[in-house]
């Protein structure tokens, strides 16, 4: 059933969108190039949004409003808003106010460029129609999350904004945030606080709960954030933990597009195309997907309509993205970083790093329940998207947060593949390039100061990948299982003694 279903789903994913764009804009007049911003965005020489923006209204709060959002959902929302106006995004910055500074003088406008290699084609978007900064307190959040005319909730924030373990997928009750959080009643700043204070909030109202939106790389990102979500209502207030359950929706979505930061080149670039200045645009590629549950009691807009899938059960796609493009990724970010790739086009111009990759995606395909042509359609695919030169996709920042991101898209799959006799020889050398990667000074990650005590404490490359390898926030069981540790031990040793190209298949 599950094979059949997917078969005719499968060629969906490869849905390319492309603007048609060719003309390039007059510079403006003057020293100063004119800001994009409402009253200016009709000069722009890109393709606009074909709706009154005037008739916008919220329907949507987005939490992690970043580039990959500003890419992707909202995009689809974008798309929507020409058949049903009542679903613009207040986005929600949880940390920074840099978005925000950036966008609410351009009116929540932005440019879209979706670079293929050949061109770049430039489209305004205008679905994001207000713009909030937690940090600033959580009173504007929770109006905004508590406003009837909010029906969803969706989130970005990648795997540490859950503030779960992510070996078992449980709340982390230890986590300072969190801790913060119960402390202090009405003024959350975490995303479990705010769900929770948001909802319960609604309730004390008569209001109708949100649907809750998870678009993070997370394992049934759904039911993982809604276990979070009860655990954390069950520590604040027990009743309201039941009601959650028996309420709100949290539908699982699996998202899919490489989106790298944003340069002062590619701004240089699209303000030549567009002929206005954009403080953030964003850059992506043409492929895009999004696969919904489709469980929206308080109702969604059309996204099928905009090329999203509303499915009944995304798990097999999810599996599919976590282990063949996360795992592939992330192995390449690693070695790129070691041997000194800046992008992930750079890398994958490494013909040892680039057998290296099909190695993992053979490996990890090996794991899925989904026919083989269709899986190997879709590495062919993400081998090609790899080697897009436009993006510049820093193997930096792909690399960041790996203790959050090594367990959903390496451990799972090792695991899994020793089950069932599979080879994991190719996604073990992933796992040791991250062990590797941590003894080279500090990283971006949650546990970054554990890990430079680490490096700091053991000298020797194998006792300080045995140190790493029993921490079972990360590695969960397998931190006692000698069949995995032993050779990602000896991996991590070899390129130490010899470099990481001593570890890369001969």
């Amino acid at each position: 059933m599950l094979a059949g279903r997917t078969r005719t789903a499968i060629p969906r994913l490869f849905r390319e969108r492309f603007e048609d764009v060719t003309e390039r804009a007059d510079p403006p007049s003057g020293d100063e190039p004119v800001r994009l911003t409402e009253r200016a965005v009709d000069r722009a020489a890109a393709r606009l949004p074909a709706y009154d923006r005037a008739r916008i209204t919220p329907g949507i709060v987005h939490l992690g409003v970043g580039n990959f959002h500003r890419a992707h959902q909202a995009v689809y929302v974008d798309d929507c808003l020409l058949a049903d106006t009542t679903w613009g995004i207040r986005g929600v910055s949880l940390r920074r106010p840099d978005m925000r500074d950036a966008l609410a003088p351009q009116d929540g406008l932005y440019t879209l460029a979706v670079k293929d290699g050949a061109s770049t084609q430039p489209r305004i978007i205008g679905s994001v129609i207000d713009l909030l900064v937690a940090a600033d307190g959580a009173g504007p959040v929770l109006a905004a999350m508590t406003d009837p005319a909010t029906r969803i909730v969706s989130l970005t924030v990648t795997e540490k904004g859950y503030c779960h373990d992510p070996a078992t997928g449980d709340l982390d009750p230890g986590n300072d945030g969190i801790k913060a959080d119960l402390a202090r009643p009405g003024q959350p700043a975490t995303v479990p606080g705010l769900l929770v204070e948001a909802l319960r909030q609604r309730r004390q109202a008569g209001i109708a709960p949100f649907t809750v939106l998870s678009c993070d790389n997370l394992p049934a990102n759904g039911r993982t954030l809604a276990r979070i979500v009860g655990q954390y209502a069950a520590l604040a207030d027990d009743s309201l933990s039941g009601w959650i359950t028996g309420n709100v929706a949290f539908p699982s979505s699996m998202v899919d597009r490489i989106v790298p930061a944003t340069s002062d080149a590619d701004r240089t670039e699209i303000q030549a195309l567009t002929g206005l200045a954009d403080a953030w645009p964003v850059v992506t590629e043409p492929f895009t997907q999004w696969v919904i549950e489709d469980v929206f009691p308080a109702g969604r807009p059309d996204f099928s309509a905009a090329g999203a899938e509303l499915v009944a059960d995304v798990e097999p796609f999810e599996k599919m993205k976590l282990r063949m493009l996360n795992g592939a990724h992330s192995t390449l970010a690693y070695f790129g970083q070691l041997v000194g790739h800046e992008t992930v086009a750079d890398a994958m111009n490494d013909a040892a790093l680039a057998q290296l990759v099909t190695q993992v995606m053979n490996e990890a395909a090996a794991t899925l329940d989904l026919p083989s042509r269709d899986l190997d359609q879709y590495g062919r695919a993400l081998r090609t998207r790899f080697r897009n030169p436009a993006l510049k996709h820093r193997t930096a920042q792909i690399a960041m947060d790996g203790s959050q991101k090594i367990p959903q898209r390496l451990i799972e799959t090792i695991r899994d593949a020793r089950a069932d006799g599979k080879n994991w020889d190719g996604l073990a050398r992933g796992v040791a390039a991250w062990i590797h990667f941590l003894r080279r000074g500090p990283v971006d990650d949650p546990m970054s100061e554990r890990f430079a005590a680490l490096a700091n404490r053991y000298g020797d490359p194998a006792d300080h990948a045995d140190a790493v390898l029993a921490m079972r926030e990360v590695f969960g069981p397998l931190s006692d299982a000698a069949w995995f540790t032993e050779p990602i031990r000896a991996l991590a040793a070899t390129m130490a003694e010899g470099g990481p190209r001593a570890a890369l298949p001969q």
